[in-house]
């Protein structure tokens, strides 16, 4: 028996929770400094939330450990409103026995080696201005070892004591944002002490160009899988981007939130979609006076360009399909002539299949499909 989706997100998001607020606390009493502008994680290890969604006994013995305490601490609360000396050694006892028989996980399974950085999280917003600014980081700093295509194969990479790793998916998601930063900072050691990837000083890249070059490579990674298998493995979001809005005027596309987008690279002299009352309409590029809203970036194109695995100059006439939550979910591509659910290319998670009913046809039956098949993304036990 596996765990249902929502009670892993549950676990997953209480053992996020746990951290953060041990964190907080430790940094509020001044017993933790800070670095890079958040609290430290002062401790060695971690737990290991991301070991839930790849070991499903491991996940429910967490679950069964954690429902065995909770039920031991509310026995030991009872005990001490007891006056009767029996009862109360009874639910102690009971207590003991819950902690002891529970089914404690493998420590390895557990807990995972920490950094300082592990619990930070990214203060970007996937910015689309972030995105850009951090390729070109990318290419000054990290392609010579890694590559262009950041598939590890760079110019000086065979002279490197162990090959770069390829940071096109897997591994960015199995790490926390944190953790990856640290490693671009102060670099990486061998089992034997010596160092694999070198760290880079301040001088060299500063704190906020470093979370650039993870919103980059993010924005990379998903491009490529996009290209290659024709969906996302992970969901990823819409950058966020200035838009100059009919009515609204200058604001965020965070401000659109709780409103279906419909993302248009309009293709020179093609016409626009029609506007549509299910969604907000947001142009990239050249748009006629008067379009519901339309991008006061000129990153925005480039960022989504990435996302879509094309060049800049092959992006223009394709449309993306927002969710009301924020995540591209549906993609036309140039040419194409109308929707269906096979333009769907995020899923809720990784290989779920969408539980929205299958009548109706069309946009009607994507947006439907849409709805019903919310995200749900806890990377290594961290939303991104």
């Amino acid at each position: 028996m596996t765990l249902p989706p929502d009670a892993l997100d549950a676990l997953r998001g209480a053992m996020l929770a746990a951290q953060l607020a041990l964190r907080d606390a430790l940094h509020a009493l001044g017993l933790t400094g800070e670095v890079a502008g958040q609290p430290v994680w002062p401790f060695a290890h971690r737990l290991a939330a991301e070991m839930l969604a790849i070991d499903g006994g491991h996940a429910r013995r967490v679950a069964l450990t954690l429902g065995c305490v909770l039920l031991a601490v509310a026995l030991l609360a009872a005990a001490l409103l007891v006056r009767a000396r029996r009862v109360r050694g009874g639910l102690a006892a009971a207590a003991l026995a819950l902690v002891l028989l529970a089914p404690w996980p493998l420590p390895q399974l557990l807990l995972a080696p920490a950094v300082p950085t592990s619990l930070h999280r990214s203060p970007t917003g996937f910015a689309a201005e972030g995105i850009v600014r951090g390729q070109a980081v990318y290419i000054r700093l990290c392609a010579r070892c890694h590559g262009v295509d950041a598939r590890g194969e760079g110019p000086d990479a065979a002279r490197l004591p162990v090959w770069p790793p390829m940071l096109t998916g897997g591994l960015l998601w199995k790490r926390l944002d944190g953790e990856l930063f640290w490693r671009v900072r102060h670099g990486m050691h061998g089992r034997g002490g010596g160092r694999t990837m070198p760290g880079f000083g301040p001088v060299q890249i500063s704190d906020a160009e470093i979370w650039q070059v993870l919103d980059y490579l993010q924005a990379h990674a998903a491009g490529r899988m996009l290209r290659e298998s024709g969906a996302w493995e992970r969901p990823v979001r819409m950058p966020a981007a200035a838009l100059r809005c009919r009515h609204g005027g200058l604001r965020g596309t965070h401000s659109l939130r709780g409103q279906r987008l419909q993302v248009v690279l309009p293709a020179p002299g093609a016409p626009l979609p029609p506007e549509d009352p299910r969604m907000v309409s947001v142009v990239v590029g050249e748009a006629p006076s008067g379009s519901e809203c339309e991008a006061a970036d000129a990153h925005l194109l480039p960022a989504l360009a990435l996302l879509l695995g094309v060049a800049p100059a092959a992006a223009p006439g394709h449309v993306l399909l927002v969710d009301r939550a924020g995540w591209l979910r549906a993609r036309a591509q140039p040419g194409q002539g109308g929707w269906s659910e096979d333009d769907l290319v995020c899923r809720s998670a990784p290989g779920a299949r969408a539980q929205a009913p299958a009548d109706g046809q069309g946009l009607d039956a994507l947006l439907r499909r849409m709805d019903a098949d919310a995200v749900r993304l806890v990377r290594g036990g961290f939303p991104h």
